[in-house]
């Protein structure tokens, strides 16, 4: 939705699709560089605005690119009819700026889509029911799109995007990385929580509860994209999927814990109220009766972390408290990984021969995390991706 020349070519794709025999219901984001440039505005006037105001300015960008979107499949010649979330009713709970999608009320859409009109609805927006205008976050017109598809009991949603679907790594660390056709649910939550930025978590959560397939496709192009679907017997046969990788993140270490479930359950209570995630965690003894932990959390909570962290290690006997903002993720995925024996040797022996050291490990039935120096992940991503041969 960057321009004219991509609204026009978006245009083309609904009427195609309408043509087709399908009923069309469109959601969009917001003009390409708009949701940064107000909120850089709101900035200007407060360093610091107020959630509310917050959402009601950034919820102007998707009214934008429906109308203008509208115009242009009006002067092809179909009918459309663009409307705000508040129009529709999108009622979200009141967490300004990372809203939660309660209720979606279709009557007002099927109505429209009755009279053959192409429907097209403000993604990354809703309001409460006390009609106070909310944000689902960065990336929220994923899940209002798979949302509103949930809610109409649709076949399909395609969520079209700069890439032409999802890649057994970052082509631009693996040039020879090769486009997934079909991706199960699992493994898409696993790789969007890793680092592979193409879906937002929460959009594949809501498909994956609702078994609702979504086609992840190029703007730019019709090929065909990423499917994803529900696990079927054929994934297991390729036990790793991708690799995925995050350099956003932090390590905070807690040395020379008094060992208690007690210090550990307080330790992770008092992060948890300060609303920030916690991801990786390993425990180490250091005697009998002491422990070190450490954890990772987003770079952007760091300092909060490390601070709060600071203040607890008083309460739980520890002498020291370290930090590393310069630490990444490199997640090995794949659903077939339950039933063969044998991938995280290969996974640390590979790591071993590049000569990348391991600081923290994290596995799952389909999901293996290790924590290295954020000088070594192309490293690591390269030598995983060879040694499975992706």
């Amino acid at each position: 939705m960057a321009d004219a020349t991509c609204i026009k070519n978006v245009a083309q794709k609904v009427i195609r699709a309408k043509k087709s025999g399908k009923k069309v219901v469109v959601v969009v984001s917001a003009p390409a560089g708009m949701t940064d440039d107000l909120i850089r505005r709101a900035k200007e006037v407060n360093d610091q605005p107020a959630g509310r105001e917050l959402d009601m300015i950034l919820a102007t960008g998707e009214q934008v690119s429906i109308s203008l979107l509208a115009m242009a499949v009006k002067q092809m010649g179909e009918e459309a009819i663009s409307f705000t979330s508040a129009q529709v009713g999108i009622i979200t709970d009141g967490n300004h700026n990372k809203a939660k999608i309660e209720a979606i009320n279709t009557e007002k859409i099927l109505q429209e889509l009755a009279q053959d009109k192409v429907v097209i609805i403000a993604g990354f927006q809703g309001v409460t029911k006390e009609l106070e205008i909310t944000t689902l976050g960065r990336g929220g017109s994923d899940t209002s799109a798979v949302a509103m598809g949930v809610a109409l009991n649709a076949t399909e949603v395609e969520i079209y995007t700069d890439v032409d679907g999802i890649y057994t790594a970052d082509p631009r660390i693996v040039k020879n990385a090769h486009k997934i056709e079909r991706i199960s649910f699992d493994e898409m939550l696993e790789m969007a929580g890793s680092g592979a930025k193409v879906l937002h978590l929460r959009s594949v959560e809501l498909a994956a509860k609702n078994n609702l397939p979504i086609h992840l496709r190029s703007s730019f192009t019709d090929t065909t994209g990423t499917y994803v679907v529900g696990e079927d017997i054929s994934m297991e046969k390729v036990f790793v999927r991708g690799v995925a990788h995050t350099t956003n993140n932090a390590k905070i270490t807690i040395s020379n814990v008094e060992h208690t479930s007690k210090n550990i359950a307080y330790i992770f209570n008092e992060i948890s109220k300060a609303n920030i995630n916690v991801d990786v965690i390993t425990q180490n003894y250091v005697t009998k009766e002491r422990i070190t932990i450490a954890y990772t959390v987003p770079e952007e909570d760091f300092d909060k972390a490390f601070a709060l962290t600071q203040k607890i290690s008083l309460n739980v006997g520890s002498d020291n408290v370290t930090g590393d903002k310069n630490v990444a993720k490199v997640c090995v995925i794949g659903v077939g990984m339950k039933s063969t024996p044998g991938v995280a040797a290969r996974v640390f022996e590979c790591l071993s021969e590049a000569n990348v050291d391991i600081d923290l490990i994290s596995t799952s039935d389909i999901n293996i995390t290790c924590v290295v120096s954020e000088t070594d992940y192309n490293k690591a991503v390269l030598a995983i991706h060879n040694t499975f041969e992706l």
